[in-house]
């Protein structure tokens, strides 16, 4: 079918998904729930938008569309607890994080649906190890010319956005030495990584119709890059973020992509060009493995610095486009975060090394999930 026509939307507006781990309340494993949950959730109404997912242990839930932050913290606050209290009565945990420290993949069922069995069918057992949980942000922007535009600039900040959100270094068990494990999951996928450096939607629309002329894609869901266009939304799509331990966090990463992707626009400090892609992969491993202590190399000098000194020269210099989105809460979030705290890997492997238990640190990731971040206030 044709690619479908850019649609416009209000420029920097604002739209999270998260795909969130389903547990089982007493081990804490991941359990088959989510035809029970969504079945529940249709006959009781709930807040927001709740899909499934490839496999069984797993559901996806959406946000409106938001033009600021606070409203986007609301809304997701909401969808939590009628969630949380839906799961509950059918005896289920919810938890953010990237990865299951613990589940056995072979153990997972494929969620029954038409393009779900397709994609099954397609990529055999990578479909059932595909049961990671990530965030997906998308950003409003006016034209598809310039959601090429913001998709480019986007990619030099992709080791800020997996390092920041990282919550996976755990898997099958294992101490996987990465705070992300989880794109190690994606990566494997032949339509992965990043978007070909087009920056004309016409020319991005003749890319698309050779790819689909070859019975490569059908559609832009056929596409695993890091960033896409979602022209049906009239959006760009950052999709690298693990999910992180709670809604508030997932608030504050989805403000940093907004605020970040304001100044890009307004300021258009530089054309991308395809060079500004050979460190991209090297970048993007040393975010996933080492998190914020990994070493980045900018595109354009080729300096070398601590990746958390990127993160916090990008933070003072995008600071001022915060107040138009009432995201100021959001940026003093990540710079206590970048400075102090770190990012929910560091959480994830502290509270393990204290309890001694992946289903300990489970039920501490499903506590954490219904808690507001008393940093971001009521």
């Amino acid at each position: 079918m044709p690619l479908e026509a850019f649609q416009n939307s209000k420029l920097l507006t604002l739209g999270i998904e998260l795909e969130l781990q389903l547990l089982s309340a007493q081990d804490f494993d991941l359990t088959r729930g989510a035809p029970d949950l969504i079945h529940y959730l249709t006959r009781h109404g709930h807040a927001g938008d709740v899909k499934p997912e490839i496999t069984e242990s797993m559901i996806e839930v959406s946000t409106r569309v938001h033009s600021d932050f606070p409203s986007l913290v609301d809304e997701l606050r909401g969808i939590r607890d009628d969630l949380v209290k839906a799961a509950g009565a059918l005896n289920i945990a919810v938890s953010g994080g990237g990865a299951h420290p613990f589940q056995h993949w072979p153990d997972r069922s494929i969620y029954e649906t038409p393009r779900f069995l397709l994609v099954s069918e397609l990529y055999g057992y990578l479909a059932k190890q595909f049961t990671v949980f990530g965030q997906h942000v998308h950003v409003g922007c006016a034209d598809g010319d310039q959601a090429l535009y913001l998709l480019h600039s986007l990619s030099r900040y992709v080791p800020h956005f997996i390092a920041l959100s990282a919550s996976s270094p755990f898997a099958q068990g294992t101490e996987t030495l990465f705070d992300c494990s989880r794109l190690n999951s994606v990566v494997v996928f032949p339509l992965s990584g990043r978007a070909p450096c087009l920056l004309k939607w016409d020319d991005f629309i003749a890319y698309f119709e050779k790819m689909e002329a070859l019975g490569i894609v059908k559609s832009m869901k056929d596409f695993y890059w890091d960033i896409r266009p979602k022209p049906a939304f009239g959006t760009v799509e950052v999709r690298v973020c693990d999910t992180p331990l709670t809604v508030d966090r997932a608030a504050v990463l989805a403000a940093y992509i907004q605020v970040l992707s304001g100044y890009l626009l307004d300021r258009r400090p530089r054309m991308p060009r395809e060079d500004d892609y050979l460190p991209y992969s090297y970048n993007r491993f040393a975010a996933c493995r080492f998190g914020l202590g990994a070493v980045y190399i900018d595109p354009t000098t080729g300096e070398h610095q601590p990746l958390l000194d990127h993160v916090l020269s990008a933070l003072a210099r995008v600071e001022r486009y915060a107040d138009a989105a009432g995201a100021r809460p959001a940026m003093r979030y990540l710079y206590d975060m970048v400075e102090k705290t770190g990012n929910d890997a560091t959480w994830i492997r502290k509270t393990h090394r204290e309890l001694r238990s992946f289903h300990a640190v489970m039920a501490e990731q499903a506590r954490r999930w219904v808690e507001d971040d008393p940093r971001l206030g009521d």
